[in-house]
Parts: structure tokens; C-alpha cells; sequence
């Protein structure tokens, strides 16, 4: 098995679209997706996707780091041995987030994200069950 990538880190931010545009500018980092209420921006460098979430005081977590994302080729591998080490079992993400398909949490509480899918192309969990042809 090929080890696993980090390819996806999110970022809470007051502006995300003036993060988004200073990380455009500064790195030539491109926009890949904007949520549909227009609060998120998710931007790339050609390998790894940045999520710019929208903090606002109601929500329990500050500004900055909020999680971070590992490409991975089996993805009840990697939730075997999470176990094996007596952490939770990763929980599936609902159907409607565009990357991760599952999030877990090392031993210290940060926030990660597992994905077979990967984080290249925008598609929800919803989408990708409507590609799925029945066997």
C-alpha cells in the first residue's frame, strides 16, 4: 500500500474570500470550489486543497487549523489500524461534504479527514452514489 498523502487542510478564517484571493495572488493558488451559500472557498495548488471555512463567534472552534486530510488507497485499512490502537472508529461524513468521506481524531483531538475519493475533484458523497451502477 502506498503511504498516505496529506492533500487536504482547512483553515477557519473571519474573510474567506480575502484569504482566498491573498493565497490566489501570493502562490497562484487556484479556486476550486465555493460553497453554495457562498461562506467557503476552497483553493489548490495543483496538490494539496485548502478549505477557508467561515468562523463566526457562534462556532466552537478559534480561527485557524480545523482539520486536515489524508489521501488514502484503502480506506478500512487505515480504520483498522486507528482502532488497533484503541482510538474511535472513523465516523462518515455526511453526504453532502465535497472531499472526505470519513474524519477521525488522533489522540490529542485534532480533526482529520480520510479519503479514497480523494480531494482533487469537487463531489459529494450524493454524487458519487449516482455514479455507482448497480452490480
Amino acid at each position: 500500500m502506498t503511504a498516505p498523502k496529506i492533500r487536504h487542510l482547512a483553515l477557519f478564517a473571519r474573510d474567506p474570500q480575502a484569504v482566498a484571493r491573498y493565497y490566489q495572488k501570493v502562490f497562484d493558488m487556484k479556486l476550486v470550489h465555493t460553497s453554495p451559500d457562498g461562506q467557503h472557498c476552497f483553493i489548490s495548488d495543483g496538490y494539496l486543497t485548502m478549505a477557508l471555512l467561515k468562523h463566526t463567534t457562534a462556532g466552537s472552534a478559534p480561527v485557524g487549523l480545523n482539520h486536515f486530510g489524508f489521501a488514502v488507497e484503502d480506506r478500512e485499512e487505515i480504520a483498522r489500524r486507528i482502532k488497533e490502537l484503541g482510538m474511535e472508529a472513523p465516523t462518515k461524513r455526511p453526504s453532502d461534504r465535497p472531499f472526505a468521506e470519513y474524519r477521525a481524531c488522533d489522540p490529542e483531538g485534532n480533526f482529520f479527514d480520510i479519503s479514497q475519493h480523494g480531494f482533487e475533484m469537487v463531489e459529494t458523497g450524493t454524487e458519487r452514489e449516482k455514479r455507482k451502477v448497480p452490480a
